[in-house]
Parts: C-alpha cells; structure tokens; sequence
C-alpha cells in the first residue's frame, strides 16, 4: 500500500469538505440577509429566511456535523458583518433551532439515501423543530429577550397577531409553533428541488 498516496487523497478530501462547507456557509449567509415576516402567524420580530437551505442540503450530502458546521459558521459571519439587533438572542435561536430541524433530517437520510428517506427525515425535522422551537422558546429564548422587550410588550405583540394569546405558554402553542411547522415545510420543499442539482457538485449521493 502507498501511505503517502492514502495520505494526500485523505488531505484531499479534508480540503474539499472544508471547501464545501465553506461554500454552503456562504451561501447561507447571502440568504439569511433576506428574511420574509409572517404576520398572520407570529409578531415581525419572528421572520422567515431560506438560510437553513443550504445547512440542510449539506447536512444531507456531507453528514450532520458539516449541516451543524455550516448553522454555526453561517450565523458567525451574519453577527461580524450586520452585528445582531437582538443582543445575540436571535442570532441563538437561529442556530439551535436550525440544528434541530437538520440534524434528525440528515441522520435519517443517512442511514438509506432515498427521496422517500429525505422525505421521512424532513418531516421528522419539521416536527422537531417545532416542538424543541417551543421549548427553548418558552423556557430559553422569551425570557432572554427581555433584556431588549419586557415580557407584556412580547405578550402585546403575539396578542395583535392572535387575541387568544395571553400568556407565554399561548404564545409558543399559537404563534411559534406553526411559525416553525411552516418553517420547515417550506424549507423542506424547497430542499427537495434544489438537492437533486446541488449534490452533483458535492460528494454526497443523488436522491
């Protein structure tokens, strides 16, 4: 056996995943600058962005570390180059509950590479991302928040939205839940065109 062949095809390969990674990074970046309010669903500090795209798509070729790599890099570049109006709180909650979509999505399509898995796995993110999306929200998130909203302006905003909102509790189940379940539907879906290209320049396998 060559060792010094093995060793520069397994430098080679270290390179092009640091590649494809930094790639995916940048795209995400690009993307997360344009974010889209949902305001029949939850208040306007709550915006839809397709940055969990790439972070998907990458999980889905390269593993789930490259998809959490590519969240974290991603939301590095975003606060160096924009800073973060949120104390850093928005910028938390992106990243956590961007894993939480991805990660369960990419560690099912990894055990069988099919369109019905990444199906699968999409969905299962999706509900994740939802439930978790409320936990951290409720428990996390909100209360940090307060630094920047008291709890009642928060409450005010979710209540604008929907009138049956009244308490923190009523806000995750109303309003962040189906912002996520949404969220994810539409990223999902738009994962799911766009992979199929995407990975002939990766090194992960076609659907």
């Amino acid at each position: 056996m060559n060792m010094t062949h093995t060793k520069t095809a397994g430098d080679r390969s270290k390179i092009r995943y640091l590649a494809e990674v930094g790639m995916l990074s940048a795209a995400a970046t690009v993307i997360m600058a344009f974010e889209i309010p949902l305001p029949f669903l939850a208040p306007p500090f709550y915006q839809l962005d397709f940055s969990e795209v790439p972070a998907l798509i990458g999980g889905f070729a390269l593993g789930p570390v490259a998809g959490i790599l590519i969240e974290l890099v991603k939301i590095l570049l975003h606060m160096m180059i924009k800073g973060s109006s949120t104390a850093g709180v928005g910028d938390l909650a992106n990243f956590l509950i961007g894993c939480s979509f991805l990660v369960p999505a990419a560690l099912i399509y990894r055990m069988h590479k099919t369109r019905r898995t990444a199906i699968v796995g999409m969905a299962v993110g999706t509900v994740s991302m939802a439930v978790i999306g409320c936990v951290l929200n409720a428990f996390v998130l909100l209360p940090a928040y307060t630094v920047i909203m008291p709890m009642e302006t928060i409450l005010e905003a979710g209540k604008a939205v929907n009138a049956n909102i009244d308490s923190v509790f009523t806000f995750v189940l109303i309003a962040v839940a189906p912002f996520n379940l949404v969220k994810g539907v539409v990223v999902s879906l738009v994962t799911l065109v766009l992979y199929k290209y995407i990975s002939r320049l990766l090194k992960g396998g076609l659907m």
